[in-house]
């Protein structure tokens, strides 16, 4: 991949800073048009971008489909739907003491802004801020990851066409140009990616005092407990695995599992691998790879890190790993201790309920937290787990609900999106009063002669 260089970079940041001055993405038909281009543009790009994603991630087309392009796609029409409304002037309830005012809050773009995607969804988690920043009325300067060097020549060959660079553009490179980007003043930042690379972004942002989107990871738990439907626990969490190859920032990180649920466990995981990628998950159409071989032997190296209980075979020419349940007792080993991101999944056996709980929360602030087991048991287990979002007897799919925001809290995040908060990431909520000039109350003028009137009105 070639990397852009620092002077086209400047000198599209500039256009842009221009651009936006100009107060063309104020108006909400601009926003709806450009809206529109985007929903067209993917629908023209739908091919290109699959069989891109399939040559950087072994990712089918129907994979592909289901978890980049129709997010992107639902995205978009809930934004075409709303923004209006969601731009309108809005009333406040004025408190008396302000007497004759009006207060309003009034929603603005923040202005122009820098989108940083990572490799693992890289339709979705590019074009998914993009739709907030163009609903709310921003430029964009979009920074695709080098790793999928196909999927981003793609993409950027698809917002080429479809906008001008003065208002939309994509950047390309690696690190280095990531650095220069950050070197820039802008007017908000949303980042996808490592804790330690949002820290990085975030030292970066304050330098220029520019407000961050911080979408990150972390070890995403998942309890069953010896009320659980393990049939259905198996299920849906060697789904919630295997998607993407566990290349997913919510994907199960490791299961806290009562000891008597186990064994079965172990069993149904493998009758449903065997149902969703049949006999051979190698050969299987719908199971992806890891991106790189770097990526292939930082998570194969994990394996080592337990008693294997099912797969654990690897192919380094085909960046190949078997989806592996590990039986895991050192809590402080590497599997433990970094986000997998890949097909390989802890095992901790658990006897006691607090104790699950109480090793959830020695442990940095996750961006997802599952629990498997009866109702009440569950919603505690919600009051006394912190984490960015959560699933009852599920996985993934709190991500799927574009009506709803998402994001992370401490380690795994800053601030959310998705539908509505999507636009307010990218917007300023400005109070606005108005003030009538027919009146004029005397009350706080000095020097204060009514003020035992203005005590008691306070």
């Amino acid at each position: 991949m070639i990397n852009t260089d620092k002077a086209t970079i400047n000198r599209i940041h500039s256009l842009q800073q221009q651009f936006f001055a100009t107060r063309a993405t104020y108006d909400i038909k601009f926003r709806k048009a450009m809206l529109k281009k985007l929903y067209s543009a993917l629908l023209k790009w739908e091919k290109p971008l699959c069989d891109a994603l399939y040559k950087d991630l072994h990712k089918s087309y129907e994979e592909a489909y289901l978890t980049e392009i129709s997010i992107v796609l639902g995205e978009i029409k809930n934004h075409i739907r709303h923004v209006s409304s969601w731009s309108k002037k809005r009333y406040v309830k004025t408190p008396l003491k302000l007497f004759p005012s009006s207060t309003y809050l009034v929603q603005e773009p923040l202005g122009n802004s820098l989108i940083i995607a990572p490799w693992n969804y890289p339709v979705q988690l590019l074009l998914n801020p993009l739709v907030g920043a163009i609903s709310s009325g921003c430029t964009a300067i979009l920074k695709p990851s080098p790793y999928v060097e196909t999927v981003s020549t793609v993409m950027e060959q698809m917002i080429k066409e479809t906008f001008d660079e003065y208002y939309i553009a994509v950047v390309q490179g690696n690190r280095e140009v990531n650095g220069q980007l950050l070197e820039l003043k802008f007017d908000t930042i949303f980042f996808t990616g490592s804790p330690s690379l949002g820290k990085t972004v975030m030292t970066a942002a304050a330098k220029h005092l520019t407000p961050v989107i911080l979408e990150l990871g972390g070890k995403s738990p998942c309890i069953i407990d010896e009320t659980a439907n393990i049939e259905l626990a198996a299920r849906r969490i060697s789904w919630g695995k295997t998607l993407n190859s566990g290349q997913t920032c919510i994907a199960p990180d490791y299961v806290l599992i009562h000891k008597s649920q186990t064994e079965e466990f172990v069993k149904r995981f493998e009758a449903n691998l065997k149902k969703m990628h049949g006999e051979s998950v190698k050969s299987s159409a719908h199971f992806v790879r890891m991106v790189n071989p770097k990526e292939f032997n930082r998570v194969s190296s994990y394996l080592k890190d337990g008693e294997i209980l099912l797969g654990g075979n690897t192919d380094e020419k085909e960046r190949y790993i078997e989806p592996t349940l590990l039986k895991v007792t050192d809590l402080d080993s590497p599997v433990m201790s970094n986000e997998i991101f890949g097909p390989i999944l802890p095992v901790i056996e658990f006897e006691d309920y607090n104790e699950a709980l109480a090793l959830v929360n020695s442990r940095p602030k996750p961006l997802a937290f599952y629990y498997f087991g009866n109702n009440k048991r569950a919603w505690n287990a919600i009051k006394m787990c912190t984490s960015g979002g959560a699933c009852l007897n599920d996985t993934i799919m709190h991500i799927a609900n574009e009506n709803s925001p998402f994001g992370g809290v401490g380690n795994s995040g800053l601030g959310c999106y998705h539908g509505k908060d999507s636009f307010t990431a990218f917007s300023h909520k400005r109070t606005v009063i108005y003030t009538p000039t027919w009146l004029d109350v005397p009350f706080r003028y000095m020097p204060y002669t009514l003020f035992k009137y203005i005590k008691w009105l306070l």
